[in-house]
């Protein structure tokens, strides 16, 4: 199979890099960083340009493309508006959608978690109440609406917390709390906030064998099967690598008033167990990471 893959220099791009190259013919798109697209077939391109995008699509004329890229800051960093976030997030997550339709490419979306309101319950199912707290998770949700109305042949993976070792210049938050860990460090965790993780080589591997499953215009929710706090969670890692606890600090997402606060969306994965999808528990995937650095 011929797949296309934007943000290959993402956190997630590169895990997919690695695991879809086994298997299938893969061009996979980069922008500032070249992460580990330099080891791979590979180009550099700015997906807001549509007609760039389009000799892309004409070039290589994918089967499949799975659409990583976006800008996901939870707090935007001063030298991108909001304006980027639209023209990167929306518009072009929709010229995308145009040319799969065009080309007979199927597409699947990594979205988000953060869509789902988070205050309603834990454990949500698909159809959950959708209420966006953050410009970053508005616009994903945008985006997948800009892909239902544009055509069918989608999947929509509302992805879940990722963790893992970033590769390297990709940036993630367990990979900065076990270095510091590891270095005697200080490491604070909302106590309030609950999600259910799932690691980069879980994922990876899992959007590999859903490349097998004969679905469209699904929406799926995309996560691990263990619903737990950032604190919880921490303490899950110290007691798999006999890590000090007690450098782990607990906080409320009160603690920090510029971060939009998602209490719980926490995400059912019966939908996606539905489709002979066999997941690890959160424990084992912990360990599969660790022993993969």
């Amino acid at each position: 199979m011929k797949i296309l893959i934007t943000g290959g220099s993402g956190l997630l791009g590169q895990y997919l890099n690695i695991e879809l190259s086994r298997q299938h013919q893969i061009l996979t798109l980069y922008n500032s960083n070249f992460g580990n697209c330099k080891d791979f077939n590979s180009a550099k391109l700015d997906i807001t340009n549509k007609s760039s995008l389009q000799s892309v699509f004409y070039d290589f004329n994918p089967d499949l493309v799975i659409h990583t890229a976006a800008i996901s800051n939870p707090i935007l960093p001063n030298n991108i508006s909001p304006k980027d976030v639209y023209k990167i997030n929306v518009e072009a997550t929709k010229n995308i959608a145009e040319l799969c339709d065009k080309y007979n490419s199927k597409l699947i979306y990594t979205s988000t978690d953060l869509v789902y309101v988070g205050y309603r319950g834990s454990m949500l199912k698909e159809d959950a109440k959708l209420i966006p707290a953050s410009l970053y998770a508005e616009t994903k949700l945008m985006g997948e609406i800009k892909i239902q109305n544009t055509f069918d042949n989608f999947i929509i993976l509302r992805t879940a917390l990722l963790f893992g070792s970033g590769l390297n210049d990709s940036k993630n938050h367990f990979h900065q709390m076990c270095l510091n860990l590891k270095n005697s460090k200080q490491v604070k965790l909302f106590t309030d906030q609950f999600r259910t993780p799932i690691s980069l080589l879980e994922a990876s591997r899992i959007i590999n064998e859903l490349l097998n499953v004969g679905i469209k215009s699904e929406i799926i929710n995309f996560g691990g099967p263990q619903r737990v706090s950032r604190f919880e969670f921490g303490e899950k890692v110290c007691e798999l690598t006999g890590l000090n606890k007690n450098l782990l600090t607990k906080i409320t997402m009160d603690d920090v008033p510029e971060l939009a606060k998602v209490e719980d969306v926490s995400m059912n994965t019966d939908k996606l167990k539905s489709y002979g999808i066999k997941q690890k528990k959160l424990d084992e995937m912990i360990l599969e990471t660790l022993n993969n650095n």
